[in-house]
């Protein structure tokens, strides 16, 4: 969105990805949106020869990219890789090719359709992975043109469509330098790479951003999600406020980061964090937490085929590695609602939120379900793991779903495949699972805040429009969180809360009112958190 503050100045307002301020000339990034010219196609044999030479000459520059890498950011690469060297990824550009095509032409036209189905997703995990593929497109495309890269000056406010993180690692980030994107998503690799070099970053700031000159000077606020072109001397006052009004929430946020979670009275508190994968914790310490509350396991979804149950294993494997001794939950695939699977979930559902989802989709869907939970139970040799069941409405849906778990671990035994029986657990999310929480005979509960607040409150929670209605501290909400701890503590099975709700510090005392005592957060909230449930904020 676009507004006008004072004369001259322009305001354009995004989303928060990477918290900073920044304040420096425009850097307008072109090459990402330059259409790659078409040279005439030749021999089908010949063109298709070119379309490999090129995929293996990207290969080979991302991965001289990851050797240069932090080893933070070396498993972001490592995806990008291996989604390029999957076969099924060029498949059609190939069958394109055999029709007549041009190698340039048939890859743009092949990796444009799956950008869009990704950039159009409603889940923001597979929206943030569209700026992966873009990366490989765009890369391919140069290797056949022979183009090269702009050179990104040092110090700028790095203007771009999207960025991918490749590209974020060949530019030099000093004082000044920041990130404005007309996309992009808070939970792309980049940003993640952003928060960890703490490099301001707004992204979604809308195709008037592309309007914008490079010289021009601008001002970016990382934590509000604005970027202001040609600011004033009255907004860079303000500016300077702001800054030390954000150092001083950060320098708390360090204080207690690495510190255990502590009520005013002493009593502990266990703070996790959600995850959607490896590749993001590959940047973070494991001492900042007490564990994995929520593996978000739809990352392992996102490619041209199902994963297989070696695939999963291993992801899962490095996941617990990470984790070490702490406890690791690991939610089984959650397709359907915002979450669509293609080849999985069922298109055109008139309501998806209230359709074939989460336990629903598995329990319809066994073969696919069976192999996410062989692989499961193979991972818990390794770490301390417990397994997840969402959108669990009914105690059918937690029986059917343990009989599966049952008919697996007798065939692993049966074959003599190492393997450990993990504590099964649901997702308190559907409103007659809390409300009845005692009919639900799981070793272990977690409140998924989020469709919690939209269930309860019959409020979409993708419907800006009704974002008031999205309040955790409504009474409603809290009376079944509540309702879902008393049982908990009643028959000594642990409960925690997984949803946005646990990551604002100004929600976090209304959920600890309720007896709450174990809260998953996003990484990047984990020391602010710690700091409401001291009373820290308040003094």
């Amino acid at each position: 969105m676009t507004k006008g503050t004072a004369v001259g100045e322009v305001c354009l307002i995004g989303r928060p990805a990477s918290p900073g301020l920044a304040l420096s000339r425009l850097f307008v990034l072109t090459d990402s949106v330059r259409s790659t010219a078409a040279r005439p196609a030749g021999d089908p044999a010949r063109e298709a020869e070119r379309l490999r030479g090129a995929i293996i000459e990207a290969i080979r520059e991302l991965e001289e990219v990851s050797r240069q890498a932090q080893e933070d950011a070396r498993e972001m690469l490592e995806f990008q890789i291996a989604m390029l060297g999957d076969e099924a990824l060029a498949e059609a550009a190939f069958a394109t090719i055999a029709d007549g095509e041009g190698a340039d032409v048939a890859w743009r036209a092949a990796l444009d359709s799956q950008v869009e189905d990704y950039a159009n997703a409603e889940d923001e995990y597979f929206r943030a992975r569209s700026a992966d593929l873009t990366d490989l497109r765009d890369r391919v495309l140069r290797v056949l043109s022979g183009e090269e890269q702009q050179s990104v000056p040092a110090g700028t406010v790095l203007v771009a469509l999207d960025l991918p993180p490749s590209r974020f690692l060949g530019i030099e980030w000093r004082a000044g330098s920041a990130i404005a994107l007309a996309g992009g998503s808070p939970t792309s690799h980049v940003a993640l790479l952003a928060r960890a070099r703490g490099v301001p970053m707004v992204v979604g700031l809308g195709a008037d951003l592309m309007a914008v000159k490079s010289g021009q000077e601008a001002m970016v606020d990382g934590e509000r999600g604005i970027l202001v072109v040609a600011p004033n001397e009255t907004t860079r006052a303000a500016a300077q406020s702001r800054e030390a009004e954000i150092e001083q929430r950060s320098a708390v946020a360090r204080q207690y980061q690495h510190a255990p979670a502590r009520l005013p009275s002493g009593e502990a508190v266990t703070v996790m964090i959600n995850t959607a994968g490896p590749d993001e914790l590959s940047l973070l310490d494991p001492a900042i937490c007490d564990g994995i509350g929520l593996v978000r396991s739809e990352f392992l979804f996102h490619g041209p085929t199902l994963p297989d149950e070696e695939a999963q294993y291993r992801a899962y494997c490095r996941i617990l590695e990470w984790a070490g001794s702490r406890p690791v939950t690991i939610r089984t695939l959650d397709a359907g609602g915002d979450k669509p699977v293609k080849g999985l979930t069922i298109d055109d559902e008139g309501n998806p939120f209230l359709g074939m989802r989460g336990i629903r989709l598995s329990l319809l869907k066994p073969d696919v379900f069976r192999v996410q939970l062989r692989a499961l139970c193979r991972a818990a040799t390794h770490g301390n793991l417990k397994v997840m069941l969402p959108m669990v409405a009914t105690p059918r849906d937690l029986a059917e779903g343990r009989a599966h778990l049952d008919a697996v671990v007798s065939d692993l035994a049966a074959r003599k495949v190492p393997h450990v029986v993990p504590p099964l657990g649901i997702m308190v999310e559907v409103p007659a699972a809390a409300i009845a929480i005692d009919r639900f005979d799981a070793d272990f509960y977690s409140i998924g805040s989020n469709d919690l607040i939209q269930y309860v409150m019959a409020a979409a929670r993708d419907i800006a429009s009704l974002s008031d209605y999205a309040d955790a501290s409504d009474p409603a909400v809290l009376s079944l969180i509540a309702r879902t701890v008393a049982h908990g503590k009643q028959t000594g099975r642990e409960v925690s809360l997984c949803g946005d709700a646990a990551s604002d510090p100004a929600i976090v005392p209304h959920l600890l009112g309720t007896g709450l005592r174990s809260l998953s957060v996003s990484a990047s909230s984990v020391g602010l958190v710690k700091a409401a449930i001291a009373g820290a904020l308040d003094r």
